[in-house]
């Protein structure tokens, strides 16, 4: 698909929500807060675990575990592929909304504008885009190559009210938040921010450094990925992250959340069950089949039990 034809077609209905609360002054007014106002954002349940499920399905699933909505996958593999995103999109939104649920972002592979997954009309507030890769040959040209496309795409999705969120991710551009950070800072903060990880950036950044990328990213925080993880020792002297269920791993929750609350944020939260259940899930937490999808959802509400019960204890009852 041309870069014409995918920005004539992409995103051609505005965002169902007008945007996120203006987040340039976050830090200053959350030094002049007194009392937090309950949170409004919306607690959501990422679909990768449960491809299996159907549309209804899944929103059934969700809907009884507890959730304010839904974070599809709209990618390859996921529940609505990219080749099919107008036809199916729609179609998937709809079924959630039966259930009353949201559907307040959306996890593509968009790379760039012209991309043909972008050829969509999305309803759809947040946007989470592919992920860029170093090849480790010269990485300030390659940071500045994965800058230029990514650009693209974030002007793209500025143009029809869609607000891109970068998700810092092990392995990839942006995983310790500073790098992508130079392609970030210069954008518009209306349509482009960030989509924080804590867990991702405690691994990437060990005992203190999650302060510094959380700190970093609160003035244009969009969108959180919630989920845990511990340090496995895999073999003498190697050791590797392994996921595990919210609240007993390493990150720093209860912490974090309390400084969302004073910084004001009220954005959508998704919960990533993306740890092994023997016999349910695989090690990327992705149900071994249709039948085992209703125990991955109840490790799902176990987890958003808990992040509830922090969010009441730093935002007040709702």
């Amino acid at each position: 698909m041309s870069e014409h034809l995918s920005r004539r077609e992409f995103l051609q209905t505005t965002a169902a929500v007008a945007g996120a609360p203006a987040l340039s002054g976050r830090l200053a007014k959350a030094a002049l807060t007194a009392k937090q106002l309950p949170f409004r954002g919306p607690l959501c349940f990422f679909s990768k675990p449960v491809p299996q499920l159907s549309w209804p399905e899944l929103a059934e699933g969700a809907k009884s575990a507890g959730f304010d909505g839904v974070d599809l996958t709209v990618r390859a593999g996921g529940h609505v592929r990219p080749e099919r995103v107008t036809i199916d999109l729609p179609q998937a939104v709809k079924a959630m909304r039966a259930f009353a649920l949201q559907v307040p972002m959306i996890t593509t592979e968009l790379l760039r504008a012209d991309d043909p997954s972008a050829a969509s009309e999305l309803s759809i507030p947040f946007l989470k885009p592919g992920y860029y890769q170093y090849r480790f040959v010269n990485v300030l040209a390659e940071l500045a190559e994965a800058g230029e496309k990514f650009r693209a795409l974030v002007e793209l999705a500025g143009r029809h009210g869609v607000q891109v969120g970068y998700h810092n991710h092990d392995g990839y551009i942006g995983a310790p938040t500073w790098d992508m950070a130079r392609v970030i800072e210069p954008l518009d903060s209306r349509w482009c921010g960030y989509y924080f990880d804590l867990s991702q950036a405690t691994t990437e950044g060990g005992v203190g450094g999650w302060k510094i990328a959380a700190n970093l990213v609160m003035p244009r925080l969009k969108m959180i990925a919630a989920k845990d993880f511990v340090w496995k020792q895999v073999r003498q002297r190697r050791w590797e992250a392994e996921n595990c269920p919210m609240g007993q791993g390493m990150s720093h929750w209860r912490e974090f959340i309390q400084t969302l609350a004073q910084s004001d944020f009220h954005g959508p939260i998704t919960i990533h069950e993306e740890y092994s259940i023997p016999g349910v899930s695989d090690d990327q937490g992705i149900a071994l089949s249709k039948e085992k999808a209703p125990a991955v959802m109840a490790a799902a509400k176990t987890d958003l039990d808990y992040l509830k019960s922090l969010i009441r204890d730093a935002y007040g009852e709702a």
